[in-house]
């Protein structure tokens, strides 16, 4: 078994917890989406039905629905929770003037129980971590983005919580921290999934905890703590959690502990292609024969 196969059952135990605090803590999360929507300023698009793939409890979705007031929107999460602290967080009266334009869906990302080409555009916000195969996730996306559509998501890359893998390492031999995919590799697998011309762009976004339980307790609240196959049955002792502080604490930097999280942002559409499935050339004629 691969120990870092992401375990799905406990992802959608531990954000369906999560919910009811997770507004309070999700600052990171709120900060990369606010910089998605800035980035959607420059990019011509009017999507008649919008997808947004972990909507979590809603915040992103409902700037979406702002911005694109006439749009259809399918707010989809794995966790049952999460979709209902959404609904909960929307007034009567924006649910009143909604309509029917909103959606709430409990399913996975690796399976999209929706139809080929029924969407112009996919959303999701620190999401796609959560899957465990990426090229059949992305290709996934592709099957269901009309042709001409976007795909717009971010990530978390390889040097995420760099400072906690950092802090486990030697304590003992499991894994206590996800293991995320290079944004090289991620431009790759959406090439080789049908995308056009991928932009991806990175960023590292630090934030600083008085002490260790801080970072832990923080995870938690947002419902990222490891999901890994690999991950250590019950509790830490007290004399590893003794070892992980000494080893977190050594990172001290100007009175606080950093938690370094590298985002990774990317945004494709979906092209006429250019070759038959048995791989014959496409050609297409200005004219009608």
């Amino acid at each position: 078994m691969n120990g870092f196969e992401i375990d799905k059952r406990e992802v959608r135990r531990a954000f369906n917890k999560a919910a009811v605090r997770y507004d309070a803590a999700a600052v990171l999360q709120r900060e990369v989406c606010i910089r998605m929507l800035e980035k959607l300023d420059i990019i011509r698009i009017r999507p008649a039905r919008l997808l947004d793939i972990g909507s979590g409890t809603g915040w992103g979705t409902r700037q979406l629905g702002e911005r694109y007031p006439q749009a259809d929107i399918v707010a989809l999460d794995i966790a049952i929770g999460m979709l209902l602290a959404a609904r909960g967080t929307s007034g009567w009266w924006r649910r009143l003037f909604a309509g029917n334009r909103q959606r709430h869906l409990c399913a996975d990302a690796e399976a999209l129980p929706l139809a080929a080409q029924s969407v112009d555009m996919v959303w999701s916000n620190l999401a796609v971590q959560w899957c465990n195969d990426l090229p059949a996730t992305f290709a996934g996306l592709h099957r269901v983005i009309r042709t001409g559509g976007l795909l717009m998501f971010s990530t978390f890359g390889p040097d995420t919580l760099k400072e906690l893998r950092i802090a486990f390492d030697g304590v003992d031999g499991y894994n206590h921290v996800n293991r995320f995919a290079d944004m090289h590799d991620i431009g790759d697998m959406l090439v080789a999934a049908g995308f056009a011309d991928p932009v991806m762009e990175m960023e590292r976004l630090t934030l600083t905890y008085d002490d260790v339980k801080a970072v832990m307790q923080d995870l938690r609240d947002i419902g990222a703590h490891n999901a890994t196959a690999g991950r250590a049955p019950g509790m830490l002792g007290k004399t590893r959690w003794a070892r992980i502080m000494q080893n977190y604490e050594a990172l001290r930097c100007e009175g606080k502990l950093p938690a370094t999280f590298e985002i990774i942002y990317g945004h494709a559409w979906k092209v006429l292609p250019g070759k038959t499935a048995d791989g014959r050339a496409v050609i297409r004629t200005p004219f009608k024969l």
